[in-house]
């Protein structure tokens, strides 16, 4: 068995696709998942089961069949999220305050012409870095102003995303 995270994009924001986490735990367990934990009401749930390339799209079937909507699922391992933890840039930089910073999970690898493309826009005084499929984001006036959204990143990368701030990250690590 090995341990992974799901995390889920969309779901319980401004009342839009609504799942309790009770519900969401069950549905986990349905799937025949062990030790199902979630965290907070934004979609981080934490799980054991046996290793399956499409977990993502079994998880995302199973919503869509019992609630009628789509929800994007990213999944990592724990490891994979220890090892993201210690490659974000912007721990290594001076005055850094730990609340500003997110990590925008993609599901995938974006394209080299998209990469080339995304790294050509600027918004000062937020900056970000993608390593692997992890977007690291340094956001010094707040998340909820800047022009760095998961939106951003699925339009000009082509990939679905989700961000979640460096707390919540190392909390479900």
């Amino acid at each position: 068995m090995t341990t992974y995270i799901a995390i889920l994009r969309g779901i319980n924001v401004s009342g839009k696709n609504k799942i309790l986490m009770q519900d969401l735990k069950l549905i986990f367990e349905s799937l025949h998942f062990k030790n199902v934990q979630t965290y907070i009401q934004s979609g981080n749930v934490v799980f054991e089961a046996k290793s399956e390339k499409n977990l993502a799209t079994l998880i995302q079937q199973k919503i869509k069949d019992q609630y009628g909507f789509d929800v994007p699922v990213i999944i990592r391992t724990v490891d994979e999220i220890s090892e993201i933890l210690k490659a974000n840039p912007y721990l290594k930089q001076k005055n850094i305050e730990l609340d500003k910073l997110h990590i925008t999970f993609l599901s995938e690898t974006p394209t080299k012409e998209n990469l080339t493309k995304i790294n050509t826009y600027h918004f000062e005084p937020d900056v970000f870095e993608i390593i692997g499929n992890e977007v690291y984001l340094y956001c010094p006036n707040g998340y909820g102003i800047t022009k760095l959204s998961n939106t951003f990143f699925e339009n000009k990368l082509k990939v679905s995303a989700t961000t979640r701030n460096w707390k919540t990250v190392n909390e479900i690590a």
